[in-house]
């Protein structure tokens, strides 16, 4: 699935989103409850949208399961389902801030803040100060930039879902050392 494909589904609902921030809150809902329904999400997706076709109701769903497949993979395959490399940096800048909302969204969702670890905090605060990011990007220097903040973003991720899911048994063992 493209995120071009994904992204016209949710924006001819008028969901007000983008596909980056309906990946980013599935991401964030698997993160904190990789037993959390597709249809939790997509009630939460279009809780104030037009209502969309069956058939692009089940593409989502789809979209989710494969989310919560590659969460789950030891094959560290998951990625963000941002705008593809021919899109212009700032538009991928962009789509990059609307994830992170997104996955802000999905978490607040799913768990109000508890006794999270000082890790999960961290990471989360970094996941906030992302959604900040400038959008004039452009240059080599900026494209660097967003290639490796992506891949933080993807391996923290990977960290929060097992943090999250676990009881953060990983960290507190790290941290214990």
């Amino acid at each position: 699935m493209t995120y071009q494909a994904i992204n016209m589904i949710v924006v001819q609902s008028d969901a007000e989103l983008s596909a980056a921030q309906a990946h980013g809150m599935a991401t964030g809902m698997l993160c904190v409850n990789e037993q959390a329904r597709s249809a939790e999400w997509l009630t939460e997706l279009f809780r104030h949208a037009t209502p969309v076709a069956d058939e692009d109701q089940a593409t989502l769903a789809h979209l989710f399961e494969d989310t919560r497949g590659l969460l789950a993979s030891d094959d560290f395959e998951f990625d963000l389902l941002l705008p593809d490399d021919e899109t212009l940096l700032s538009e991928q800048v962009e789509a990059l801030t609307h994830w992170c909302q997104g996955f802000l969204l999905g978490v607040g969702f799913t768990q109000a803040v508890s006794d999270w670890s000082r890790e999960t905090t961290e990471i989360l605060k970094d996941i906030v100060e992302f959604t900040k990011l400038d959008t004039e990007a452009a240059g080599e220097e900026d494209e660097s930039d967003f290639m490796e903040i992506t891949e933080y973003i993807r391996s923290a991720i990977l960290l929060l879902k097992s943090e999250l899911n676990d009881g953060g048994e990983r960290f507190k063992a790290k941290g214990s050392r």
